[in-house]
């Protein structure tokens, strides 16, 4: 069973906002009588099947209506609106959810969105995505605004022209992007809908004053989902470094040649760089988790037992089957055919007893999944979780997604714990000596260290690399510094091609699980 998963965002949720009203619930029979107009009556649901299929605006959103009370893991606390009182089928779909908020008052569910179908299956299957080939982080999004590139894709015109991490945003075609208030036109340009739109960015250098004007067209690239893998040498042995950005279809092959690289280097410990990977495939996470930790740490041991609402104790509401829970996977699964290795091939191993996990606001749903699942070993087996950087997102819940006319939609579905019975991380985990962020983390032993970007990704001077590597040394932490706490976020540059137009906040946003956000994200 593959199963999508985006653990408290996503490429996974969009803008956070906040909506009006609280939902009754889906039981409530006092409750107004039928519409003059639909027949609709309160707190009444057709099966969700009645409606599949059928097109025609009012039959979507009774489909919608009846599928959420069915598989929405709160589906009692969506208030039951008529589907004739709004128009528009996505604008009917973003009221059904809830509007509670987590213990440090978060919204519950960032997460919920849509996306035409055919976008979808392209960005997971096969990592392809709308933009100019860079990430970026924007680090202030209220003037003066700091938009700071992550790393540019390989093999695309931004890393052709030399496009690196820590070059600055200046402005695009013109616009300061540091301080007008033209957010509209910043917006356009960062995130095109369109391929073949010309941008021109005005860029200033790492480290430097010096700008350098760059022409991009926006085209559809394929994403790299596992980019550097290396090893660097210590006195103490070989320490093996990857950087995992997507839990995608693509990434399945590249995982199995990065631990048989690492197998073949000896290392005795791993650093996962997971600061940008917003999620995907849990049963990739589950892969991930049984290549690390081998056999002897995972034997036996639940990777995640999934919980979906109370309608449905025993049985996944989705696929019909019974609910078993979910192990660490050691074997090939095949999310790419064409990936040149068979289904059911048995997985190398590193059979290593800890890993260290480089983590900002962006580590999203999957990843957190491989946390939390490696987190549920056994305390017996002695397995051990270090994360260097922020706190990650918080999303331990999980969707299906689900097509209905040529849409797919995301709506939280279930949520997970490991084989120790946790999986209460709403506020996300954090290291154990983070101090501003705004929510409730779950404190996971490491050091909170502030994303670098003075120093390339990969580089053993660059700040969370150098912390991981430090306290394996010594166990101590560098110098507090100055985090984000889980106000900043990095951003694919991947368009906006749900074509919203909201113009986001400086929280964590994302809207997929492989956090490629769709949103745009600068105000005013």
């Amino acid at each position: 069973m593959i199963i999508k998963h985006s653990f408290r965002t996503a490429l996974c949720a969009a803008i956070i906002a906040t909506l009006n009203g609280c939902g009754g619930g889906s039981d409530d029979t006092t409750s107004p009588g039928p519409s003059p107009d639909t027949g609709w009556v309160a707190g009444v649901f057709a099966d969700s099947e009645q409606f599949k299929g059928q097109c025609a605006a009012l039959d979507q959103k009774y489909w919608l209506r009846s599928w959420s009370n069915e598989t929405y893991l709160w589906y009692d606390e969506i208030e039951d609106r008529d589907p004739a009182s709004i128009t528009d089928v996505i604008d009917y779909f973003n009221v059904l959810k809830t509007n509670d908020v987590t213990a440090s008052g978060a919204p519950k569910d960032n997460f919920h969105f849509s996306l035409p179908t055919d976008e979808w299956e392209q960005q997971q299957q096969s990592g392809s995505v709308l933009g100019y080939g860079f990430n970026f982080r924007v680090v202030k999004a209220t003037p003066p605004r700091e938009v700071v590139v992550t790393y540019s894709e390989p093999n695309t015109d931004a890393s052709t022209q030399g496009i690196e991490r820590g070059w600055q945003i200046a402005a695009v075609n013109g616009v300061d992007v540091v301080n007008s208030d033209n957010v509209d036109a910043i917006n356009a340009a960062l995130f095109p809908t369109q391929t073949g739109v010309e941008t021109q960015f005005t860029f200033t250098l790492r480290g430097s004053n010096q700008q350098q004007r760059i022409t991009l067209d926006s085209a559809q690239f394929i994403q790299d989902p596992v980019m550097k893998v290396g090893t660097l040498s210590t006195g103490t042995g070989n320490v093996g470094y990857m950087q995992f950005n997507d839990h995608n279809a693509p990434a399945e092959r590249q995982l199995v040649d990065a631990v048989n690289q690492l197998a073949s280097a000896n290392i005795s410990d791993l650093v996962v760089d997971m600061r940008y990977n917003g999620g995907g495939f849990l049963a990739m996470a589950a892969q991930l988790g049984y290549m690390i930790a081998g056999s002897n740490n995972t034997n036996g041991v639940i990777f995640e037992q999934t919980i979906f609402n109370d309608k449905n104790p025993d049985t996944n509401p989705v696929t019909g089957d019974p609910l078993t829970p979910f192990p660490f996977i050691d074997e090939y699964i095949g999310f790419d055919p064409d990936s040149g290795i068979s289904a059911g091939t048995a997985l190398p191993s590193l059979n290593l007893n800890r890993v260290f996990v480089l983590t900002t606001g962006n580590t999203c749903s999957a990843s957190e999944a491989l946390i939390n699942g490696l987190r549920g070993i056994p305390d017996s087996r002695n397995f051990e979780v270090v994360l260097i950087g922020d706190g990650t997102c918080g999303k331990p819940y999980g969707f299906y997604p689900t097509d209905n006319c040529d849409t797919t939609f995301f709506t939280i579905q279930f949520t997970g714990v490991n084989d120790k019975g946790f999986g209460e991380y709403a506020d996300g985990f954090a290291p154990q000596n983070i101090t501003n962020t705004e929510r409730a983390p779950v404190l996971v032993q490491g050091c909170a260290v502030a994303d670098d970007f003075n120093h390339l990704l990969g580089d053993r001077n660059e700040a969370l690399l150098s912390a991981a590597l430090g306290y394996r040394a010594t166990g101590n932490c560098p110098a507090a510094s100055t985090l984000a706490g889980l106000k900043g976020y990095a951003v694919s540059n991947a368009a906006a091609n749900s074509g919203a137009a909201a113009i986001g906040d400086n929280r964590t946003h994302s809207k997929l699980q492989n956090n490629r956000i769709m949103t745009p994200v600068i105000k005013d």
